[in-house]
């Protein structure tokens, strides 16, 4: 549940930055917008950057994203993760 934790610390930090919510994983509503986050990052679009990113970099943010993304589907089974599936 590290890489999952840590994600969602990032994007906490992030949201603070910019006044968004910050994101509780003991809330199933948080953990299904995590989820959604997390299907999000893991699109072909956003994993690359448009196609900015190394393949190298890329391969390193799915894994990390993939691994996030089946301790969420662990912790809760109800939400769906789409790019995962």
């Amino acid at each position: 549940m590290k890489v999952l934790q840590e994600y969602v610390d990032r994007k906490n930090r992030f949201n603070s930055v910019f006044g968004g919510k910050k994101w509780d994983l003991n809330k199933a509503q948080d953990r299904q917008e995590i989820a959604e986050s997390i299907d999000s990052e893991l699109s072909p679009e956003n994993l690359s950057c448009d196609g900015e990113l190394s393949y190298a970099e890329q391969n390193r943010r799915f894994q990390m994203l993939s691994r996030a993304g089946k301790q969420l589907v662990a912790l809760d089974p109800s939400v769906r993760i789409w790019e995962l599936a």
